[in-house]
């Protein structure tokens, strides 16, 4: 009789272990970093487009995914700090969409931690990767064109403004590679045009203030906007003080259009952190970023606000409105 309870008693431990067996042997929730040096809530919508390639990928944040963001708000020299932070917490990946500044510090911080980028610079040259086919190392993601379609955006002001003569771009001159790619592309399109360029400074909301003021005070045609962080984030802040001095502005990115710029023609941005979700879950599943070529992103988008335009007292060419991916009015 002992020998039976002593069965049972057994038995009846097993049985209790198991479920904590079970627990144990369960993979633990993998987690991956978010790195960036723009404050998050000025990304919402690109954020959902990287959860939304996640997705695609079969990853989905509070399920099967964790995600810890990190973000610099503003101040570049923090993202080092921050990307040790994260690889403290040993996270699988750290995703640094559309953020040089923090591609590079977590590549400086790590050689291990795969690292997905998205970048409009050349990443060969950035040191990011060896080669576009072959990255090589621990990072891969996606290029795409933007600073260099200064060409495409001159031609389709001098379209929407008759008589466009003089053409003001403005320019973060913290972010110099950006900076000398666009002028380059803006350049050689102005003489073709026969258009004059005024190069704009401004690395700070206050000097984005008065270099508006100074604009209006010159009488520029039109003005473009190369692409920056900064600018992004300070989109609101651009689209008001452009209504206000009734300069027509274009953008390389929707998000300006959206907030109310004249227009914009660039990369999908949205798609882009899309993409970079979708190579992280890849990565998350075994992929390696070594053998994960960089993507070159090639979907360009032309958005107009029409009711900017009226704001700004211009009629849109048929044929421009013809040619529009999206209209806004």
């Amino acid at each position: 009789m002992s020998s039976r309870r002593e069965f049972i008693t057994l038995l009846g431990g097993a049985a209790a272990a198991w479920p904590l067996a079970a627990r144990a042997q369960q993979p633990a929730m993998p987690v991956i970093g978010f790195l960036h040096n723009n404050p998050l809530h000025t990304l919402s919508h690109l954020v959902a487009a990287f959860r939304q390639g996640l997705g695609e990928g079969g990853y989905v944040a509070g399920k099967n995914l964790t995600i810890e963001y990190r973000s610099s708000e503003g101040q570049d020299q923090d993202l080092p700090g921050l990307a040790a932070d994260l690889i403290s917490r040993q996270v699988r990946v750290i995703a640094t969409p559309g953020s040089v500044p923090a591609a590079l510090a977590t590549k400086a911080a790590t050689t291990t931690i795969p690292i997905v980028f998205g970048t409009a610079l050349d990443p060969v040259k950035l040191g990011l990767v060896e080669s576009i086919s072959r990255p090589g190392g621990n990072a891969t993601g996606v290029n795409f064109l933007i600073a260099e379609l200064g060409t495409k955006q001159l031609g389709l002001l001098v379209e929407m403004i008759p008589g466009l003569e003089r053409v003001a771009v403005l320019v973060n001159p913290t972010e110099s590679v950006r900076t000398e790619t666009a002028l380059r592309s803006v350049e050689a399109a102005a003489q073709t045009l026969r258009v004059q360029v005024r190069v704009v400074a401004a690395s700070s909301s206050l000097e984005i203030d008065e270099g508006f003021a100074g604009l209006a005070r010159e009488h520029v045609d039109a003005l473009l906007v190369v692409p920056a962080p900064l600018y992004h984030a300070r989109r609101v802040q651009l689209a008001i003080l452009a209504a206000h001095y009734k300069i027509p502005t274009m953008y390389a990115v929707r998000d300006h259009v959206d907030t109310g710029g004249l227009m914009s023609y660039g990369t999908n941005l949205a798609d882009m952190f899309r993409q970079v979700g979708n190579y992280t879950a890849r990565i998350l599943k075994g992929d390696k970023p070594s053998d994960l070529p960089v993507v070159q992103s090639d979907k360009f988008e032309f958005v107009l606000n029409m009711h900017t335009a009226k704001t700004l007292g211009l009629t849109v060419p048929p044929t421009l409105l013809a040619r529009a991916d999206e209209v806004i009015e």
